[in-house]
């Protein structure tokens, strides 16, 4: 079962990343140990795809690492 973009949001929030404002329905999120930015799109209720599940983990991981 897919997670949630609301679950995706709250990872990235606890892991220090901030949200940065943007237009449209989009949201991006930036970290000073991440390089580049995760973006994510769709409503919080929306279930994430596959790919944005992936991206969050890896953008959590690359910037625990880099402590």
């Amino acid at each position: 079962m897919p997670r949630k973009i609301k679950e995706l949001i709250r990872d990235l929030e606890q892991a220090d990343f901030r949200n940065i404002k943007t237009k449209g329905s989009h949201r991006k999120f930036v970290h000073p140990r991440y390089p580049g930015a995760v973006t994510l799109s769709g409503g919080d209720k929306d279930d994430a795809k596959h790919y944005q599940e992936k991206q969050v983990k890896q953008a959590i991981e690359t910037a625990n690492d880099r402590q």
